[in-house]
């Protein structure tokens, strides 16, 4: 059965998954039928997990929590906002702090009050983190000390500090039921910032129904899958764990494993500290880790990491990721490392602004086409625009647009930036270029990444591509650097392979294998140490270019 055919099987009438036609925010867009109504709804559900008694998260420290304790938590956490802060629906609370069991009891918390969990990012600076602040004016803030050390000035709200107040949080509401505070489909449930690639953070808005829609299609594509790939086997006689290893203030560790756990009932195993790839391999074999997630750099340094040979990984069946396009090599590479995980090595494409995810490609759909990001999920509309927000025809390049009740309604505070993300038709303009072609969607680059040399378009994502088949090559990222005559030059910044000294002109031999003599760099830096990532695993070109410092802290 193809994609599309599981697609239309899925959601059908009558189907397991079936859609329909509403208005959402005044436009009418393809929503999931029988679906629930916001995040306290489906918290509630949880306690259906193995009849509560299953485990919702285990952190590598040993702290760990059953569903059902999970929904006392949020319960006793809920109460004690609502009567010590006066928390109530609307209100912004924010969270600043690692990976931790408060913060999951601090999010389920505020979203079952009908208030707004701020996720602010873990990693910023001190005078991030005031803008982050200032930007959504929260009525508490929940940190952690650590990060509170960095802010060199005391904020102007209530603090909760995690390791000396948050326990009395949990006793005050011990007895506590979820609150019944009336929460519409449209209302705010979070904020999370964008990268924050070029200039200032922006607060994307996310909604009960984004939230609703992010998992309803993470269910579609495993249903697919099982209908595609029927297994023989009833799989593990123990509920399974999957690795987690995102941050909770990213789409990745928040919608993929914190969220979409208490929709499942498949537990998380949540790593803490620095991304540790040794750690990961010992987890995975004492625990019988089933799934692996991550950005591309976690699972390069998983799959090359020089004792990987020494744990026992036969319990991973799956293997994907987002955060920034996955390499054919590093496809290659994870086949090879987990040969087990047949159809299960998956990527999906989205970004903040529509809930994480809008395309996926599945193993047989990468095997064919390594450069794909895969068909659109169901309820997601992808389409190519031109600037003039007009369609173009299969294969040309242009705006990635995406529409459906997965996207947000806007940013916080800033109608200007949300209009100029959220064009007519509420069709979502992604700042990638992209073209579609046989139904399936096919990145070219970040707008701001386009490199135009003596006038000729020049993608990056081709040219890093090919550069990082080489075996000399870990990692590439290719730029635009200005010229005279031709307006721009491509430059390559390499990182080497270990005893690796990759030679510019054999690279420009390698390149000139397949790409046009105007695509080969003419720049090249060479360099053992890592290229610049943000919290999301994006290259921070800008920060190559010299247009702006590297200021995340990962800790």
């Amino acid at each position: 059965m193809t994609v599309p055919e599981a697609h239309a099987f899925l959601t059908g009438e009558g189907g397991f998954f079936e859609t329909t036609t509403e208005t959402v925010l005044g436009e009418e867009m393809t929503v999931v039928k029988n679906r629930m109504a916001n995040l306290r709804e489906m918290l509630s559900a949880s306690a259906n997990h193995g009849g509560g008694s299953a485990r919702y998260y285990l952190f590598d420290d040993g702290r760990a929590a059953t569903f059902e304790e999970n929904i006392r938590d949020a319960a006793a956490v809920a109460a004690a906002l609502r009567d010590f802060h006066g928390v109530a629906s609307g209100d912004r609370v924010a969270i600043l702090g690692a990976n931790s069991p408060e913060w999951i009891q601090a999010f389920w918390a505020i979203t079952s009050l009908g208030a707004v969990a701020v996720a602010l990012n873990g990693w910023w600076t001190a005078d991030e983190i005031r803008h982050g602040l200032e930007l959504t004016t929260p009525r508490v803030l929940i940190a952690d000390r650590r990060r509170l050390e960095r802010l060199d000035r005391a904020p102007r709200m209530p603090v909760i500090v995690v390791e000396d107040d948050f326990a009395d949080l949990l006793d005050y509401g011990a007895a506590a039921a979820l609150p019944d505070t009336p929460i519409a489909e449209d209302d705010p449930a979070a904020i999370l910032f964008t990268s924050g690639t070029t200039g200032r953070a922006k607060g994307a808005i996310n909604t009960h129904r984004n939230f609703i829609a992010y998992t309803s299609c993470a269910f579609m594509l495993g249903a697919r899958d099982m209908i595609r790939w029927p297994s023989d086997d009833d799989g593990p006689q123990d509920p399974p764990l999957r690795l987690a290893a995102s941050p909770l203030f990213h789409i990745s560790g928040l919608h993929a494993a914190a969220i979409t756990a208490i929709a499942s009932g498949q537990g998380h195993l949540w790593t803490t500290g620095r991304f540790d790839p040794e750690k990961v391999l010992r987890l995975t074999e004492q625990h019988r880790i089933t799934a692996w997630s991550g950005v591309t750099t976690q699972m390069w340094r998983i799959i090359e990491h020089p004792h990987f040979d020494r744990y026992d990984t036969s319990s991973v069946q799956s293997i994907g990721g987002g955060g920034s396009v996955w390499s054919p090599e590093l496809l290659r590479a994870c086949r090879v490392a987990i040969p087990q995980a047949k159809h299960a090595v998956g990527v999906g494409y989205g970004l903040t602004e529509c809930s994480g995810l809008a395309t996926h490609a599945s193993d047989d759909i990468l095997a064919a086409h390594p450069d794909t990001v895969g068909y659109p999920i169901p309820t997601a509309d992808v389409a190519i625009f031109d600037d003039d927000d007009q369609p173009l025809p299969d294969g040309e390049i242009g705006n990635v647009c995406i529409r459906g009740p997965m996207v947000i309604p806007g940013y916080w505070d800033d109608p200007e930036a949300t209009e100029e993300t959220i064009r007519p038709g509420r069709w979502l303009r992604t700042g990638d270029f992209g073209h579609m072609r046989d139904g399936m969607l096919f990145l070219a680059s970040r707008r701001n990444d386009l490199i135009i040399r003596g006038g000729e378009n020049i993608y990056p994502t081709e040219i890093e591509n090919r550069l990082d088949e080489h075996p000399d090559v870990r990692e590439v990222a290719v730029i635009g650097v200005d010229h005279r005559e031709l307006g721009q030059e491509v430059k390559a910044v390499v990182v080497a392979n270990p005893g690796a000294s990759p030679d510019p002109d054999a690279l420009s031999r390698w390149g000139s294998e397949t790409l046009a003599a105007f695509k080969v760099p003419t720049h090249w830096e060479i360099r053992t140490d890592p290229l610049p990532r943000n919290a999301s695993g994006k290259i921070l070109k800008a920060v190559l270019r010299g247009d702006a410092e590297n200021t995340f802290i990962e800790d």
